[in-house]
């Protein structure tokens, strides 16, 4: 973790630069607000009232947008868990400007000074918001979650829930969320290792701002709260893709796996960066195995994030089974319709399954517009992120040119290699022949350039 000085303002400079780049929203129309501030006032009719029941949220401290409240209960040996996601659909209607604004921005675009959100303010951090500041209306599925880590969509309704609390990840105690939480994690876990998932979980480079105003460059690894807290949607969005499959509808996501090459490839990082693998032992078991917390083991499970074919999403098709091969399953996006438009059809479309309700048209013809329009959000999430950790690199080594630093090779690939500062959370692009996956080198910097967002450097 490395704090940026910035005094000549270069990383303010250049994210406003990566905002106007990438056409990142700055607000909402005004017939786009005016209609949220009205939905916003519309009082929920058709919710069961299930404010006694003990829902709590779980999300970093500073999350305002909260899709996600959760209660347990025990039945017999199996566990119950009641997730409330927020009923998006109740406060948009099919067609209206609110609806149009969401599709044309496909989902929330998150920059370490500020997001730009799915839907106005007024109902992605108010009135749609699981918040514990009053009652909110929300779809509450039923996940069955059997000893073995099997589970099952039970149900599903409209109902008013009240949020107990607010916990975040960094100061959540074991007291503070229901019975049942650690065991939900261990259960999916257990049933992950027998389903041969391969889930890749590395930490993660990202930038953030602190309270200061300031920022830090970090490879921040999930904490073990943030990843049991995974484990609950993860049932949910298995069992509610489960229950689309079975009735012939919905829309997944998809993973191919990696081709034999890359796989190839990966095992000669894994041995340059002296790590053993088994030559009987497969991909996915093996990655299953990898400490995150181990620095060869890390840039490995990076290498593996990179190899894979990127997830995707894909209406039902007849004769076709959706398959995520990192999840090892039938899988949907359900439990974030605050922030990605395609969870809020995904919502409707289970909710009618589980009431014995046709799935209404609107829903299915947005099921094979869908892909085109997340895969685009996707693409460019995913390009704003890059460039803002290019950006932060940059500035991390302004004025640097000329230094040493001690780095490990990571990647090679024709007349380049990828490498990994070994002092600092950066991750650079090599142009250089000889070396392998593992080596350990000394490069001098060449370039930083806020600016351009590059960084340059050569083997010493």
């Amino acid at each position: 973790m490395k704090s940026l000085t910035d005094p000549s303002q270069a990383l303010s400079t250049g994210l406003a630069k990566i905002r106007t780049e990438f056409h990142v929203p700055d607000g909402f129309p005004p017939d786009v607000i005016a209609l949220a501030q009205r939905a916003a006032r519309r009082v929920p009719s058709q919710h069961a009232d299930r404010t006694a029941m003990p829902f709590v949220t779980l999300d970093p401290a500073t999350s305002t947008d909260l899709d996600q409240a959760f209660s347990i209960e025990a039945s017999g040996s199996d566990l119950l868990l009641h997730y409330a996601i927020a009923d998006v659909a109740w406060f948009v209607e099919d067609g209206d400007v609110v609806d149009l604004e969401a599709w044309a921005r496909g989902e929330t675009l998150y920059l370490p000074d500020g997001k730009a959100g799915l839907y106005p303010q007024v109902l992605a951090e108010g009135a749609a918001s699981l918040l514990p500041s009053g009652p909110r209306p929300a779809v509450v599925f039923t996940i069955r979650i059997a000893a073995d880590g099997a589970v099952r969509l039970d149900g599903a309704e409209r109902a008013i829930i009240q949020s107990r609390a607010k916990l975040a990840y960094d100061s959540v105690r074991t007291s503070d969320v229901p019975a049942g939480f650690a065991e939900i994690a261990r259960r999916m876990a257990a049933n992950e290792e027998r389903r041969g998932a391969s889930r890749v979980d590395p930490p993660e480079q990202e930038v953030e701002q602190l309270a200061d105003g300031t920022f830090q460059l970090s490879f921040r690894p999930l904490q073990q709260s943030e990843q049991d807290n995974a484990a609950l949607s993860l049932a949910a969005n298995m069992a509610i893709a489960d229950a689309m499959l079975a009735h012939r509808t919905g829309l997944f996501r998809v993973m191919a796996p990696p081709d034999a090459s890359k796989v190839q490839r990966l095992r000669s990082a894994a041995q340059a960066l002296g790590l053993s693998w088994p030559a009987s032992t497969s991909l996915r078991d093996y990655q299953r195995t990898l400490d995150p917390g181990d620095r060869q083991q890390a840039a490995l499970m990076l290498e593996i994030r990179r190899a894979g074919s990127g997830a995707s999403y894909q209406p039902y098709e007849e004769g076709v089974v959706p398959w995520h091969e990192a999840m090892a399953a039938t899988y949907a996006h359900a439990t974030a319709p605050l922030r990605r438009l395609a969870d809020r059809y995904v919502v409707r479309c289970a909710l009618a399954i589980a009431n014995g309700q046709p799935v209404p048209q609107a829903v299915t013809d947005a099921f094979a517009r869908l892909p085109t329009v997340m895969g685009r959000a996707d693409a460019r999430a995913s390009q704003i992120n890059h460039a803002a950790i290019d950006l932060a690199e940059a500035v991390m080594l302004k004025g640097r040119q000329g230094e040493m630093f001690k780095a490990v090779v990571t990647d090679v690939a024709d007349q380049r290699m990828r490498v990994q500062l070994s002092n600092m959370p950066v991750v650079a692009n090599v142009k250089a022949s000889g070396f392998r996956q593992g080596d350990s080198l000394t490069l001098r910097l060449v370039s930083a350039d806020p600016d351009q967002r590059s960084i340059v450097f050569q083997p010493a």
